[in-house]
């Protein structure tokens, strides 16, 4: 099946209920109201799981100030981070050296850093944003990292004879990204085309008993059947492959 707009679901679900037909979701309320149920089966059908399509691979932003040179951001339509890579070569080699950065949690990664000592040379005092003193590496490249407010990561050293802050250039990371679904006409929700029968039966489904106080056992029947499929067969390209868990936690 073919990618869809709300435009043609709404359509089709009002033909299933014997309903005016629109050439725009505007164009009566009941097809505005249909519309608003396509938006909520869709965003309950994303919260399920996790959806193969939405991860990716993506760079961090860099905080660009030496007063957090460790600091990054990760952006606001970013769910869960999967994984964390940095290029960590030294000065004067040419090698790209992506490696992993392992995940801590802030305590453990807190208690890690106050075990340092601020005396030593290659120890800076960073000022993190919630005003908490931080005792950094200087003369390494990043091993581990940690959020402290679920929107910025700070890494636990840098190589000041390379960069003076950490590089976004110099970062892979595999995230899991948050969809957005907008209630247009022209829109088409982001779901792999083969899962457009279930987002059609589920809210087709949820339409009948709302709009019309009246199941619709051919409709419950097909959405309990692509629901059932879709769960098993997410992965196009890969059904055996596994990620890392680490990160953030939804």
């Amino acid at each position: 099946m073919s990618k869809l707009t709300v435009l043609d679901i709404v359509q089709d679900i009002l033909n299933d209920l014997d309903s005016d037909d629109v050439n725009s979701i505007n164009d009566t309320e009941e097809a505005l109201q249909i519309a608003q149920i396509v938006k909520t089966t869709y965003e309950e059908i994303i919260s399920d799981r996790q959806w193969p399509h939405l991860k990716t691979l993506v760079q961090l932003t860099a905080s660009g100030t030496s007063d957090r040179p460790t600091h990054m951001s990760i952006g606001d339509a970013v769910q869960e981070v999967l994984w964390i890579q940095y290029d960590k070569r030294k000065l004067g080699e040419t090698k790209r050296k992506f490696s992993e950065i392992t995940y801590q949690e802030p305590d453990e990664f807190l208690a890690s850093l106050n075990g340092r000592s601020s005396d030593e040379s290659n120890i800076d005092i960073i000022t993190d944003i919630s005003g908490i003193e931080l005792l950094i590496k200087t003369d390494a490249a990043p091993l581990y990292y940690t959020s402290f407010d679920d929107e910025n990561l700070v890494f636990d050293s840098y190589d000041s004879d390379v960069d003076t802050t950490l590089q976004t250039s110099k970062t892979q990371a595999y995230i899991y990204k948050e969809p957005t679904f907008t209630i247009e006409d022209t829109f088409i929700p982001d779901l792999p085309s083969k899962n457009f029968p279930y987002l059609l039966a589920e809210s087709k489904s949820v339409a009948f008993n709302a709009l019309r106080q009246a199941p619709n056992a051919k409709e419950e029947q097909r959405s309990r059947r692509q629901r059932t499929w879709s769960a098993r067969d997410k992965w196009r390209t890969n059904g055996a492959l596994q990620v890392p868990d680490y990160g953030r936690k939804r």
